[in-house]
Parts: C-alpha cells; sequence; structure tokens
C-alpha cells in the first residue's frame, strides 16, 4: 500500500510543465542512441577500411562468405564498398524491421517496461560482442533483435504518460527527441574518435558502455514511467475486434508508413554514401589539427538539438494565426527538404572533381537542411501514431512504423551499391529527385488522408 501511494505520488509529478517520467525515458532514450549511433558511426568505415578489405580477415568472419554469395548470387560480383554498403543496409533496415514484434511482444505478452529491459540487454551484449572480429555477424544479430524490443516500447511510453486530447504530447515527443539526437550527438566524437584513433574496438565498447548507463537510468526511474499501456486500457477493449473507422485509421497509417519508405532511404544515406564523401573527399585539418571523419555525424543531431525549439515556437506561432500546416503537409515539406538538400552535393561532386578534397561547408549545408526536413517528419510521424493508432494495437502500429524504416534503410544500402557505379553528380540528382517526387505524393493523398485521420492531429 505505502509503496504504490509512493509511486502515485512520484507517477504525478511533472517537470517544466510535462510528466517526470517523460525526462527518465529521455536520458534512456539518450544513452541507447549515443550506443546506435555510435555504432552506426564507425559502421561502414570499419567494413570498408578495415575488415572486409582484407580478404583474410574478411574470410574469418563467421557466416560472411555464406552473405556474400547469397548477395552476389542476386545482385553480381561487388567492390567492398559495395558488399559494405548491402550489409549497413540490411543491418540499419532489420533495426527498424524487428520493432514490428517487439511490439505484438509488448502488447500481448510482457507489456512495455520489461520489454525495454530485455531490447536494453540484448543490445549491450552485442556491443560488447563486436570485440571479436570472428563475432560481426552475430554481434550485428543481437543489436538487431535488442533494438526491436526497445525501440517501439520506450516511444510508446512516451505516448503513454498523457491523456487522450493533452495538447502537450506533440511538444513531448520533440523533447523526447532532442534526447535521441543529444546520444547522437555524442556518439561519433566519443565512440567514432575512440574508433578511429585508438582502434575499432574501443569505440564499439564504448558504445556498449553506453547502453549500459541507459538501462541504469530506466531502472533508477521505474516508479516515473508507465509500466504498460494496457493499464489504461480495460480487458474487454484490449481483445475487442477493431471497428471500421478504427480500420480507416490503420489504412491511413500504412500509407504514411510507405511514403515514410523513401525519406528514410535518402535521408540514412548519412551514414552511409555521405559518410564515405565526408572520408574521402572533405578537408578535415582545422589549424593543422586532423579532425576524425566521423564528427561528421554529429553535425545534424547538433542542429536537431538547436533548432527544434525554435522550430516549436514557429509551429505554435502558426497555429495562434491558424496557419499552422497539418501533420500529413508537415511530412511531405519533410521530404522535399530533404530531395532538395542534395542539390549542395550536385554542386560539390562538380567543384570536386577527381581527388581532391573539398570544404566541410558542402556537408555543413547539405546537413542543416537536412534537419528541417528531418524535424518536420520524423517526430510529427512519431506523434501522430499514438494518437491515430487503436489502443488494442497501439504498440504494433508503433511497429509498423517503423517497419517502414526497415525498407527505407533497407534501401539505402541498395542505392548506396551506386555510389561506385555512377558519376557523382549523377547518384545525388536520383537521389534528390527521390525525394521530391515523395513529397509530391504526400500532397497529392492529403485529402483522402486528412478525411480519415483528421487534419489537425
Amino acid at each position: 500500500m505505502v509503496r504504490s501511494a509512493v509511486r502515485n505520488r512520484l507517477a504525478n509529478k511533472e517537470f517544466l510543465g510535462h510528466p517526470a517520467g517523460l525526462f527518465v525515458l529521455f536520458f534512456t532514450e539518450m544513452w541507447e542512441r549515443f550506443s546506435f549511433y555510435g555504432m552506426r558511426a564507425l559502421l561502414v568505415l570499419y567494413m570498408t577500411k578495415y575488415l572486409l578489405v582484407d580478404p583474410a580477415k574478411a574470410n574469418e568472419v563467421i557466416g560472411y562468405n555464406a552473405l556474400y554469395d547469397w548477395l552476389a548470387g542476386m545482385f553480381g560480383e561487388m567492390t567492398v564498398q559495395q558488399a559494405s554498403s548491402q550489409i549497413y543496409g540490411i543491418y540499419t533496415g532489420l533495426v527498424y524491421f524487428t520493432p514490428f514484434f517487439g511490439g505484438m511482444i509488448a502488447d500481448r505478452i510482457l507489456g512495455q517496461y520489461r520489454t525495454v529491459y530485455l531490447g536494453g540487454f540484448l543490445m549491450a551484449i552485442g556491443h560488447f560482442l563486436m570485440a571479436s572480429e570472428r563475432a560481426f555477424l552475430l554481434a550485428l544479430l543481437f543489436l538487431i533483435l535488442g533494438n526491436g524490443a526497445f525501440k517501439p516500447n520506450i516511444s510508446t511510453q512516451v505516448g503513454s504518460l498523457y491523456k487522450e486530447g493533452d495538447p502537450r504530447r506533440d511538444s513531448a515527443f520533440t523533447i523526447f527527441y532532442m534526447g535521441i539526437n543529444l546520444g547522437a550527438f555524442l556518439s561519433p566524437l566519443i565512440c567514432g574518435t575512440l574508433g578511429q584513433t585508438m582502434g575499432w574496438h574501443w569505440g564499439f565498447g564504448a558504445a556498449g558502455v553506453g547502453m549500459l548507463v541507459g538501462l541504469v537510468v530506466y531502472w533508477a526511474g521505474s516508479d516515473l514511467v508507465p509500466k504498460d499501456s494496457m493499464h489504461t486500457i480495460t480487458k474487454d477493449e484490449s481483445s475487442r475486434a477493431l471497428t471500421a473507422n478504427e480500420w480507416k485509421a490503420v489504412g491511413a497509417l500504412i500509407v504514411l508508413a510507405i511514403l515514410n519508405i523513401m525519406f528514410w532511404a535518402i535521408y540514412e544515406q548519412q551514414g552511409n554514401t555521405l559518410q564515405l564523401w565526408a572520408d574521402d573527399k572533405t578537408n578535415w585539418i582545422f589549424a593543422g589539427v586532423q579532425i576524425p571523419s566521423t564528427w561528421f555525424q554529429s553535425i545534424n543531431p547538433l542542429m536537431i538539438i538547436a533548432f527544434a525549439p525554435l522550430l516549436n515556437i514557429f509551429w505554435g506561432w502558426q497555429a495562434k494565426q491558424g496557419k499552422e500546416p497539418s501533420s500529413v503537409v508537415k511530412m511531405g515539406l519533410g521530404c522535399v527538404m530533404v530531395g532538395m538538400a542534395y542539390v549542395l552535393m550536385i554542386l560539390a561532386a562538380k567543384a570536386v572533381p577527381g581527388e581532391e578534397k573539398g570544404s566541410v561547408m558542402w556537408l555543413v549545408g547539405t546537413i542543416f537542411i537536412f534537419t528541417l526536413g528531418e524535424l518536420y517528419l520524423s517526430p510529427i510521424g512519431l506523434s501522430l501514431v499514438t494518437k491515430v493508432s487503436p489502443k488494442p494495437i497501439l504498440s504494433m502500429m508503433m511497429g509498423v512504423w517503423f517497419l517502414s524504416s526497415f525498407f527505407g534503410n533497407y534501401g539505402t544500402g541498395y542505392i548506396g551499391t551506386f555510389y561506385d557505379k555512377m558519376p557523382k553528380d549523377a547518384y545525388f540528382l536520383m537521389l534528390c529527385l527521390m525525394g521530391v517526387v515523395t513529397g509530391v505524393l504526400f500532397f497529392l493523398l492529403r485529402s483522402p488522408l486528412e478525411r480519415t485521420i483528421g487534419k489537425h492531429v
């Protein structure tokens, strides 16, 4: 009784106008993203500069030859860059495939709270397995499974902190998104620097430590977070059939998820071909000091942290004027922005020919536009799923949303194989057109989607 009363009192605490549990989830996700983006910052460079470039090392990786033969059977013989791009795409894709099943496990068996713990421990094991070159693919498997259990359920818990219709929910997801990006900002500076200067395994080990810190934060704040969203749903409601309107909402979310695929396919080149451009075609010497190229991947999260509050203020001003775009329009604008960002890379490809190295400002400008596009799409999409999804399948629908990122991230790997095949300006033009065309599709489908899910969700 006493413990229950204490838990209820803590659960009702607020900080900066939001439930205190939001900030527990903020720091838990920050450390989990530290581990994930630390891994991502090093992955393509690790494969192209070390592990796969040496056939003897590649042959020692358990399962690599079978994986390469399978890919070569579909796509033909591949260079080291192309094979690395495919593995990067498969890994980052499956990271967003497994949340569909992680959501189902939480909805039907374990609940969100325990499933988050399961995911965190699996990911920590995966990071530490990266210390063994032979276990490289096994380590990726543990990371994939762990992320599947962790990712949809901690996002669902953010939504569960708020009652239906609570106007703070959008800003809560933007705050939560800043936690994601704080971790993403720090990880290339720490994991990337350790990996590129002291040894790859130092960087991967630091990512594992970050995941363990995240679990400690989650445990320490356990009385502040919702144990599982089914606590707010009656037993009858959790097992009832969906209504016709709920099925329409599910259909609308699936359409948005399909359009979301192309956004991630071109956006996630940051960890793939744009990281190669940063390493091979960008001058990172400042005041005579060579800066690790993985620091490039800290630009985007730093800008997210800087601009997310300003964009929230701008949207608030638009709302007061009655001019705030709907969620669908925001997401369409985000796609167009990310596509148009590649115009700068087209110009960079023309300005930095051959073996020359160019200014880092080409990448800074591109990532600035990327950041605006991401803020218009990603947190808006997360918030939309928690608002529109039928309660009995909320975690599963969050998994469906991340499933779109599976296809998008695999697309990142496949599209990245053309980096070695095409002139660089033509390659970046292809990415530009993909983003703009997808944004136009959002606008064309705006009316039927808004009739289903509402304009002001």
